[in-house]
């Protein structure tokens, strides 16, 4: 007895959240004596519910979560689907947890990080020790992850501070930062969020017979048997996220580090020695490491801060980001703290594209057309034709997002499920100012390009498409002609 309209205000292109779908759409099927109504709110505990499915067989799991969900309301359903499934959880990082445990217990953030990897849910010890009624845990962890030092981007005001005499230079790569430890033979590599990550990388671990713990960027290099050669960061991407990697993906995306720091050496914590100590530290392990997985990041030598800016302005290699630029007396000191370290990025590079398609969002934005593919210019068999080269979702205000909802609304010509295509010609249709920060070939996309962290800078309301920028102008910033 539901309108369209209703029907579709209880569709997953609607809701955007396959729980809460779900959990709207059950109370079709709850026979009448199983309504909440008819059982007085007698929902069950909830540890009551993690209790039943953690002792019950797999087989039996789907008949227990079914008769919960017919006694609950949708709210009620909407919780337990998210508990069962492992999906509730919300944007909050690891590392604002742990500083939330600290402020809790009135501790050091990094003790509550050193303790991370070797503790297990439901983390009692952890609150005992936080609440006093206990002493500290001692993880028993081997290769634990150690808190990494992060550095802030360099503003103008602190140009001056720059000296070749209080600080190192080194080339910021494109890749991700990491940690690789060696303790007693056991070896990991964690991200620099603390995520064991050696899974994806089992040739990269296995290389590291040297005792100790390792700051560093990973990256993807040329085949084994090739000089090396770096690779961009969607070569690395290919092995990111990956619980297996085939054998055909070693040999053709070897991962290497490019080694900035050590933690430990040995058994030997080095992290309150200056950055030139450890420097020197590093220098006598490197040699000693597989020169085909580490290396040592190089340090560039600069006389003035003009010599620093033409260098960041025109790097020698298209992986480069920018800059680091570092106190020579700077201990390894946890977090972010302001002044010892500083990155020093390039300008992002930027192309006007055409609004070409646009998906609706998930979450809060399930209402609203906010996920959006752009494209450029090239020359078609007849006349000049549209190409994507992109998808952004972010990099727009909250006003914004509602501008260009409208704009998707009354410029749709064709639906694809929740993807709708809009207007897009020489005369008429909408372009976007996309900033990004490095460009490479690709053969799985379309355009034969693809983008790095692309994202909505600028509408260009007073543009019209015809003036939007070419595939060539991309095909030049990539610089491998």
């Amino acid at each position: 007895d539901r309108t369209d309209e209703e029907l579709f205000r209880l569709s997953y292109d609607y809701v955007g959240d396959l729980a809460e779908t779900i959990a709207l759409l059950w109370d079709w099927t709850v026979p009448p004596h199983s309504r909440p109504e008819a059982n007085d709110g007698a929902i069950p505990y909830l540890g009551k519910v993690v209790h039943e499915l953690q002792s019950a067989k797999k087989n039996d799991i789907p008949k227990i979560v079914a008769t919960h969900l017919d006694a609950m309301s949708p709210s009620e359903r909407y919780a337990l689907i998210k508990l069962a499934t492992g999906g509730l959880r919300i944007g909050v990082s690891a590392r604002l947890a742990k500083q939330a445990l600290a402020a809790f217990g009135e501790v050091d953030v990094t003790e509550i990080e050193e303790l991370w990897h070797g503790l297990e849910p439901p983390y009692e010890n952890l609150f005992a020790w936080l609440e006093g009624r206990a002493e500290k845990p001692v993880s028993a962890a081997k290769a634990p992850f150690r808190p990494v030092m992060l550095s802030n981007t360099l503003e103008e005001r602190e140009f001056g501070l720059i000296d070749p005499e209080t600080h190192f230079a080194e080339w910021k790569w494109d890749g991700i930062r990491v940690q690789v430890t060696n303790d007693g033979g056991v070896k990991r590599l964690y991200s620099r969020t603390g995520d064991d990550i050696s899974e994806a990388f089992p040739d990269l671990v296995e290389a590291l017979e040297i005792p100790g713990s390792y700051d560093g960027e990973l990256l993807v290099r040329s085949p084994l048997s090739e000089p090396l050669a770096i690779r961009t960061f969607s070569d690395l991407q290919q092995r990111l996220n990956r619980k297996t990697v085939s054998g055909k993906m070693l040999e053709t995306h070897p991962a290497f580090i490019r080694l900035y720091d050590v933690l430990l050496d040995g058994r030997e914590d080095r992290r309150r020695l200056p950055l030139e100590e450890r420097r020197e530290v590093l220098e006598n392990r490197v040699v000693e490491m597989d020169p085909d997985r580490f290396d040592l990041s190089e340090l560039i030598e600069f006389r003035n801060f003009q010599t620093l800016k033409e260098l960041r302005e025109n790097p020698p290699h298209p992986v480069i980001e920018g800059l680091m630029l570092k106190r020579r007396d700077s201990i390894y000191e946890p977090g972010r703290p302001r002044g010892p370290w500083y990155k020093w990025k390039r300008d992002p590079m930027i192309v006007d594209a055409v609004l070409m398609y646009a998906q609706r969002g998930h979450g809060k934005r399930s209402g609203f057309y906010s996920d959006f593919t752009f494209g450029c210019w090239r020359k078609g068999e007849s006349e000049q034709e549209l190409v994507p080269v992109g998808k952004a979702y972010f990099g727009f205000t909250d006003q914004e997002l509602r501008q260009l909802d409208k704009f998707v609304r009354d410029n749709t010509i064709e639906r694809f499920g929740p993807v709708r295509s809009v207007i897009a010609n020489p005369d008429k249709g909408l372009v976007l100012e996309i900033a990004f920060e490095g460009i490479n070939r690709s053969a799985r996309h379309k355009s034969g390009v693809a983008m790095r962290f692309p994202r909505i800078s600028r509408i260009r309301w007073d543009k019209p498409p015809c003036e939007a920028d070419w595939l060539g102008s991309l095909e030049a910033l990539i610089g491998d002609k």
